[in-house]
């Protein structure tokens, strides 16, 4: 065996294969766990009581997503329960040498459900190549709120993103049918292509909001926020979007907690504040 090829066969054997399936249900007005399976480096914990609404976090005890790697996240909310899922800490994308970092993301909610979507940042890294999609499938009457960050580059530690690969895929769906659908790439120079007025303006920090049901009150409330970046919140076929973009990560958290304070109503998982 060629040299090059053996080495590649040894990457190959140390990529990071991990799974989670997680399930929730309600009874007596109380959201519990159902079902939870745990693969490679992938782990669910539920730091509180079961409750009204559930808080579930995910940790990669990998530290870290690198070429290669593939993670899938399977959660489904069962009929009247309620789940908040956030992350124990920004996920960082790695350089990779050549090999994507493949998420795949699939949400359910049941009827007279509620899923609260709340990772915190996606940290990408000068040469990473990410390749990401996320499905979801709400009943017609469930509640969603998704909210997705990238930063590019830790910029509080003199790291920038010269080179790289993002492909992202997004495609939501109510009762049966498409209510959602998104997609972007950024390849080669993103940090050129981030100077682009219609990409970031020179911003290293972006974020997208999700809210299912939204309309334009709840936009106007979206709008009357003082905010460190820039913000855009629109509302059509029942649903609310709303896009930030800042300088950096510290400035795009600050308006994230902001605006989903705002939408929640309710305190923000307790790992989102520390």
């Amino acid at each position: 065996m060629a040299p090059s090829a053996a080495l590649n066969d040894v990457f190959a054997a140390n990529r990071a294969v991990g799974r989670i399936a997680f399930a929730v249900k309600a009874s007596g007005g109380v959201t519990r766990r159902s079902h939870v399976r745990e693969e490679g480096p992938l782990r669910l914990r539920c730091p509180g009581p079961p409750s009204q609404e559930l808080e579930a976090v995910i940790v990669n005890t990998a530290g870290g997503v690198a070429g290669g790697d593939r993670l899938a996240l399977d959660l489904s909310v069962a009929p009247d329960a309620h789940l908040v899922v956030t992350t124990a800490a920004a996920e960082k994308i790695y350089r990779s040498l050549a090999a994507d970092s493949v998420i795949e993301v699939k949400l359910k909610v049941s009827a007279g459900g509620s899923l609260a979507w709340l990772p915190q940042e996606t940290i990408l890294f000068d040469g990473a190549r990410l390749a990401r999609t996320i499905h979801v499938d709400l009943a017609d009457d469930a509640r969603l709120i998704f909210a997705e960050t990238v930063v590019f580059g830790r910029t509080g530690m003199g790291e920038t993103i010269q080179q790289g690969c993002l492909r992202d895929c997004w495609r939501i769906h109510r009762a049966g049918r498409i209510l959602h659908a998104e997609a972007l790439r950024l390849d080669d120079d993103i940090a050129k292509k981030l100077e682009q007025g219609a990409i970031a303006n020179g911003g290293r920090a972006m974020a997208t909001l999700v809210v299912i049901p939204g309309d334009d009150a709840v936009v106007g409330a979206v709008r009357a926020l003082e905010f460190s970046g820039e913000a855009a919140a629109s509302a059509w076929k029942g649903m609310m979007v709303v896009r930030l973009c800042a300088a950096n990560g510290a400035a795009l958290r600050s308006d994230l907690v902001a605006v989903l304070g705002t939408l929640r109503g309710s305190s923000l998982p307790r790992l989102w504040l520390n």
